[in-house]
């Protein structure tokens, strides 16, 4: 997935699959890269317009129950991490 660089203190890039609905995430610290499942076209454009990035993925993402989410590993390969 091709990702946008980000200016923000905690997200390096984010990527977006309108057909699978997948957000893809990578962290400036440590470089991990998140899949997060069942986003809205609507909640992306949000993310992408807010004034404060970071800010608006922790509110309205990460710790919303119905985006779950799987870590990324270098290999491609994907590790559950949050039913």
């Amino acid at each position: 997935m091709e990702r946008t660089p980000i200016k923000s203190s905690s997200i390096a890039s984010i990527g977006y699959d309108p057909e699978t609905q997948i957000l893809e995430v990578e962290f400036r610290h440590g470089g991990a890269i998140y899949h997060y499942a069942k986003v809205p076209p609507e909640k992306h454009a949000a993310l992408m317009a807010s004034d404060s990035i970071g800010k608006h993925f922790h509110a309205y993402i990460r710790t919303h129950p119905d985006h779950p989410f799987t870590k990324v590993e270098a290999s491609g390969e994907a590790k559950e991490a949050k039913a």
